[in-house]
This record gives C-alpha cells, structure tokens and sequence, in this order.
C-alpha cells in the first residue's frame, strides 16, 4: 500500500457517525503528511492501536510538534523526520443527527389506578451528536471500519424504552391523564436517559414523545369517557336530542320515508307507544281503585232512606231506633 500523504474523508450519505481511514487495518505514513478535518468533524489520531490525540477542523501537518508522543515512538526505530510509520485515523461527524426514532418493540405492561394492569405501546424521536469522539470511539466503534446510525439505533432505543418504563410507573397514575402529561413526560425521560448516554460519549439533545397507546379497547373507554365529558347532564342532553329530533319532524314531515326519516319516525313512534302504553297501564290501575271504593251516600240519604222502610213496615220499631241513632252518632 502507497503511503498516504493526504489524510481526509467526506460522507456523501450524511448517516455515518464514523469512518476509519483505512477503513481495515493501518497504513503506512510519515511526519509532513497532511490531514485535513472538515467542519462538521474531529479526527482521533491511532497508532498501535492507542488513540494519541483528537484533531479539529482544519489542516493539520503531522509533526513533532503537534504529536509529540508520536515522534517519541518513532523516534529510535527510524532516522530522519520522514521516517514512516503505520497508523490510522478515524473521523468523527460532529453533525446533529435528528432523524433519530424510538419504540416498543413489545407492549410493556403499566398499573393503571383506575383500570389495573394494561399493556402500553410508545414511540417518538430524538437528535444526538457525538460529544466525546475518543470516547465514542473507544466505547462503541471499536475496530469497525465505519459506524452509522442504524448500528447504534437498536442499542439506544433499548436504553430510552428501559428508563421510559421508569418514569411512567413515577409520573403516571392512570392512562386517562396522558394528553396533559406528555411534555412532562417527554423531559423526565430525557433527563433520565441523559446520562446512560454520556457514558458512550454522545449528547442527547432533544427528545420528544409523540404517543402513548394503550390497546384498541382501552382506547375506546378513554374516548367513551371523553365524550361523556363533553356532554355533561346526560338528562338534559337527552331532553335536548329529543325536543330536536321532534322539531325537525314537524318542519319536514315528508322526509319521513328516506333512510333517516324511517329512523326518526321509528324512534318518535316508540316513544308514543311508550307514552300510550304508560298512561293506559294508569287508567288501568285507577279503574280498580275506583271500583273498591264506591261513593258513599250522605247521612241525610241515609235516615230519609230507613224512614222509608220503617213506613213501609220492613223494620220493627226497636230496629228504626237503633239504626237511627248509629246514623246520627256518626255525624
């Protein structure tokens, strides 16, 4: 392999967080070559496998000066300051990348207060940079060649959906708070995973949840509930649909044959039968009460009644008297 003299890398793709020149192994170069580190990079310098320096943005001459741990290396196995010497160099993009996206795999289980256990899925997005490149580098990369962000992408996503699990179980009581919760949840969460990512040498930046999602049939609860919310008096509500409902059929009495109309009137004729139904079963409990409780005639009737009998000659003297004196003491 030629020596190399011009040390330098540009990733077109704009996904790759690191690329190691040469991309396997070392290659052979010497003090006076050039490296040039673009803006948007840092270059940690390799020889024997020992990161020896981090370079920035900018054009670099590889001397004695700005490697001095290098020239000490080099220095008793060959004379000369263009003596050769095997290395590698790999480039870290400082760019932020914001394309980031995090999930469940699997629904993970949440203790609800109000509705036990449910099963939650979660997911959203996040933008990082590499803050540490040797360490990035030393922690994560290792010997690859090149590294982007999907080979990071499934490690992160375990580490923000373990510590996400955390905070719900800290934050949240019930499911039904979720809407007002998000922001909140979203930088407890970050703050948690801030560190997990520090010890690999990146920053996370922003993070963002954008759903919480219970399954289909919790779901449906949640919105039954909402729009009982949004009702209020369910007896008034009803009041009102009904007195709606017969308004419009009165203003259009000959849509009652389409599709809606046959539903309208089915609904309105219901409601009289229920209506005819409820004062017939009221007639029908007066009439017995009536009939076990005939009118009674006056005490007046009465005594014309058994003075009556008693000229008539049906009832004996004693039996007038005695009737009529039971009449005259209930008055």
């Amino acid at each position: 392999m030629a020596i190399l003299e011009v040390i330098e890398y540009h990733d077109v793709s704009g996904n790759e967080m690191c690329h190691k020149i040469p991309e396997f192994g070392s290659a052979e170069t010497r003090l006076g070559s050039q490296l040039v580190v673009r803006e948007y990079q840092q270059a940690v310098f390799f020889r024997d496998g020992k990161g020896l320096d981090v370079f920035g943005p900018g054009r670099h001459t590889l001397t004695t000066q700005n490697i001095p741990v290098l020239a000490r290396l080099i220095g008793k196995l060959f004379d000369g300051s263009k003596s050769p010497f095997r290395t590698e160099v790999i480039f870290v993009s400082q760019k932020v990348f914001n394309d980031m996206k995090w999930g469940t795999k699997e629904a993970v289980p949440f203790k609800d207060s109000e509705l036990g256990y449910v099963q939650l899925r979660a997911f959203g997005n996040y933008t990082i940079r590499v803050k540490d490149p040797l360490l990035f580098v030393n922690t994560l990369v290792a010997g690859r060649g090149r590294y982007a962000t999907d080979d990071i992408a499934n490690f992160l996503r375990d580490v923000i959906v373990s510590r996400l699990n955390d905070v719900l179980g800290e934050t949240l009581k019930t499911i039904f708070e979720l809407a007002a919760l998000y922001d909140e949840l979203a930088v407890a969460a970050k703050m948690r995973v801030i560190d997990d990512f520090a010890k690999y040498g990146i920053e996370l930046i922003d993070f963002y949840v954008q759903a919480i999602t219970p399954p289909e049939e919790v779901q449906q609860a949640i919105n039954e509930r909402s729009s009982m919310g949004a009702i209020g008096d369910m007896a008034k509500f009803t009041q009102y649909k009904t007195a709606k409902a017969i308004g419009d059929a009165a203003k259009n009495p000959g849509d009652m044959g389409g599709a809606m109309g046959a539903g309208l009137g089915a609904g309105l004729g219901m409601a009289m039968a229920q209506g005819m139904a409820q004062a017939a079963q009221g007639q029908q409990a007066q009439a017995p009460a009536a009939a076990a409780a005939p009118a009674q005639p006056s005490p007046e009737d009465r005594l014309a009644k058994l003075k009556s009998l008693f000229d008539k000659g049906l009832i004996s003297q004693d039996e007038y008297e005695a009737k009529r004196k039971q009449i005259l003491a209930e008055l």
